[in-house]
């Protein structure tokens, strides 16, 4: 079975309400739609009711079982505005300018997020990163002991013998340009939890370099051996089934026979399921060439670290990812007081 139909499986047993902020947006639309018609929940478009209406009437795409809110006729906007106003970030903000901010589709679906009216938020399909980005980091609390939201894509490569059985976590894909010691570290741990929630195996991270273990000594490798040691501590505090290794080299994490010529006795060499890649240019341009040459199937980016399930869809995002991405979401909504027992009553699904 494919990751996405167990994932789709698991949802349908427990359905889960989506929003999709780019509600006037026909492959959004579609997307919307196919998540409802295969039972995985509630699905929730932002828009003028007749922009959304007029979009589907586009695609011929069926509206029946779908909540269409308008930000700017919505019941909820006054209560919206004066949460807006409490954030220090916007104390003193005129009316005019909080009901302009507040209205903005990104901004009211984060708001809705944040006040628990839904479960996830899939976005981003037609606008920049910042600008979902941005309100989710505003508005979204971090997870506690999180210092810095982070993302990874859940990659699927067929016909391939690597990972678990073709599935990867490459993370950070979309966040943070170059991460510090703390946040490579903080990236890997969120990683491995996810890793473990959608696979059940042990996740095993690999800490991406130009060098493995040693072979060439510069600030870089330092900063990711550093990293590296600093997750694997809180793995063994936390009592976290996870093994790491880095720094290693691409090959090395993944081809059993580099790994064990290179970093022989490694748990992690040859077997790696989770790659963390030392800065977002490597991570991103990795991403784009797998899925592009392999043609994996891509779900993300889905961001790590925050207080409800959130992702940032790839403006070439088509419907299959978007219903894709939008199913993880919705399972992560299911499991994260298991992903992240800490948080106790806080989230509450």
């Amino acid at each position: 079975m494919k990751f996405i139909e167990s994932v789709f499986e698991k949802l349908e047993r427990h359905p889960k309400r989506i929003l999709f902020p780019d509600g006037t947006q026909p492959h959004v639309i579609a997307g919307a739609v196919e998540y409802v018609e295969r039972k995985l929940g509630i699905a929730i478009l932002l828009g003028k009711r007749e922009e959304v209406e007029e979009a589907a009437k586009k695609i011929n795409a069926p509206l029946r079982r779908i909540h269409i809110i308008d930000p700017e006729r919505a019941e909820d906007l006054p209560l919206f505005i004066k949460r807006l106003e409490t954030l220090n970030r916007y104390r003193g903000i005129s009316q005019p300018d909080a009901v302009k901010i507040i209205t903005h589709p990104n901004y009211f679906g984060s708001m809705m997020l944040q006040n628990g009216q839904v479960d996830g938020l899939v976005g981003g399909a037609t606008s920049s990163s910042g600008s979902i980005l941005r309100p989710l980091f505003q508005l979204i609390k971090p997870l506690p002991g999180v210092k810095s939201i982070s993302s990874c894509m859940v990659l699927q490569v067929p016909n391939c013998e690597f990972g678990h059985n073709g599935l990867f976590v490459f993370a950070d894909c979309g966040v943070i340009p170059n991460p510090t010691v703390d946040q490579l570290s903080s990236i890997a741990i969120e990683a491995a939890k996810l890793n473990r929630q959608f696979t059940g195996d042990v996740p095993r991270v690999a800490m991406l370099s130009y060098s493995t273990r040693g072979s060439t000594q510069t600030q870089e490798t330092e900063r990711i051996a550093a990293a590296t040691a600093l997750a694997r501590q809180y793995f063994i505090e936390n009592n976290i089934d996870a093994e790491i290794d880095g720094e290693l080299q691409a090959d090395a994490a993944i081809v059993p026979e580099v790994g064990a010529l290179k970093a022989p006795g490694s748990p992690v060499a040859g077997r790696a399921n989770v790659l963390v890649f030392p800065d977002l240019n490597s991570g991103n341009i990795a991403l784009k060439l797998v899925h592009r040459l392999t043609k994996a199937d891509a779900y993300g980016q889905l961001l790590l670290g925050l207080d409800k399930p959130a992702a940032d869809l790839s403006r070439g995002a088509s419907v299959e990812e978007i219903v894709g991405v939008a199913a993880i979401v919705g399972l992560q909504a299911i499991n994260y007081r298991k992903l992240y027992p800490e948080q106790g009553a806080r989230y509450t699904p």
